[in-house]
């Protein structure tokens, strides 16, 4: 069997980052930064108050004090956004609101809360060193600053600071569009009855979920039964609107396998078996006229999981244009002892709890239904414990590497 590491590798053969484009910002919110950002300017342009209060001459309010006030007259009042020009001369003080430029002449600000507020003429209780509550211009960023890296993922803190230096646009890598594909004569949609011998199609919604999280824009495809001439259709079907195709079950050994016997024909897929437990049975390569790649993944569900994790995600990252890495692994003891089939590496669902030993460190405590087939402990598992091609068994308290699976 084919290990891990070389199929991945594989799949990764067939992608490369997608080409740049530009797009409003919050359009590429979640896509990921193509090239270097520059502050145009210094951040803030400009002197500015931080607070309510008035900017003043620090040296004429040094002795200020509860028991003996500085009064000092007001000569104006500053808004934020004011673009006149203002300038205090010592022995006088201007009212300012945050985000106001300073004047000419003033070195501090007196907060309204050290003051009794006066309008003509202010009161002033307590000192203001020279400095006090003023942001000075380039305190945040220096112009030519590189204010974000290619390779960020625009969140609303990046969206900000993009903003905050006038950019409209950004240039990205645009989300890859992942088609996903189910088949089976077995499913049925969800929400219609079930008839004896069918199960409603779940790996679909699954699997496009997952894509849409890892960043990318997810299209479900509505399934196909067994017969390999529906299935070239379908995949043609999304061809145009795909940068990558996922499908999901007929890839096994079986008489009954369509994707496997519809794309083996045209010498541009493979099928092969990876030393994995769950989801030995895989397929890549590429289709159309385009060569987008499509990857062929088992049909039970907790085995397509698993696959599109450990073996599909460095691939969307890629396309991405970011490392294309695995999910984040933490050490963890088990909970209980676990076994694996010999030869093959296990992916376990475990819940990761804190250790109550002396370590403090994290436990792994395994799902009780571990089966390619049962789904539902999925949902209460935060990762998949890894279990090496050499072990066949390990007892409880064997530190283990736990791949974290992404929770909402």
């Amino acid at each position: 069997m084919k290990s891990v590491e070389r199929h991945i590798t594989d799949i990764l053969g067939l992608v490369r980052p997608l080409p740049p484009i530009e797009l409003d910002l919050l359009r590429a919110q979640g896509a990921v930064l193509a090239e270097d950002v520059t502050a145009p300017v210094a951040l803030p342009p400009f002197d500015n108050s931080a607070m309510d209060g008035y900017a003043v001459v620090a040296a004429d309010v040094a002795g200020a004090s509860g028991t003996a006030p500085v009064r000092l007259p007001v000569a104006g009042d500053i808004a934020a956004g004011d673009t006149g020009a203002h300038a205090v001369r010592s022995g006088y003080c201007a009212r300012i609101m945050t985000g106001a430029p300073m004047p000419a002449g003033a070195d501090a600000v007196v907060p309204v809360e050290w003051t009794d507020g006066g309008r003509a003429e202010v009161s002033v209780h307590r000192p203001a060193a020279a400095g006090n509550a003023v942001r000075r211009a380039g305190g945040d960023v220096r112009e030519g600053d590189t204010v974000l890296r290619a390779g960020a993922r625009l969140g609303a803190a990046e969206l900000g600071v993009l903003a905050s230096v006038g950019r409209r646009t950004a240039p990205v890598r645009p989300r890859p569009r992942v088609a996903v594909l189910s088949t089976g004569e077995e499913l049925v949609e969800p929400g219609k009855p079930l008839a004896p011998g069918q199960i409603w199609e779940s790996n679909g919604y699954m699997l496009t979920a997952a894509a849409i999280a890892a960043g990318c824009d997810g299209h479900r495809h509505s399934f196909v039964g067994d017969e390999p001439a529906a299935v070239l259709d379908a995949i043609d079907d999304v061809l145009m609107q795909a940068d990558i195709v996922v499908t999901t079950g007929g890839v096994s050994m079986g008489a009954y396998d369509p994707v496997k016997e519809a794309l083996s024909g045209l010498g541009t897929v493979r099928f092969e078996q990876v030393a994995m437990q769950p989801g030995k049975p895989q397929g890549y390569g590429t289709v159309g006229e385009d060569a987008t790649p499509i990857i062929t993944l088992p049909g039970n569900p907790v085995s397509a999981f698993v696959s599109f994790y450990v073996l599909l995600l460095p691939a969307l990252h890629r396309m991405q244009g970011v490392a294309p890495d695995p999910l984040p692994t933490v050490s963890a003891r088990l909970a209980a002892p676990v076994s694996s089939p010999p030869g093959r590496r296990s992916y376990l669902r475990v819940r990761l709890e804190e250790d109550p030993g002396a370590d403090g460190g994290p436990r792994a405590v395994p799902a009780s239904r571990q089966a390619s087939h049962q789904l539902s402990a999925l949902a209460d598992a935060d990762g998949l414990a890894v279990v090496p091609e050499d072990a066949e068994s390990l007892p409880e308290g064997t530190e283990v590497a736990v791949l974290r699976l992404p929770r909402p």
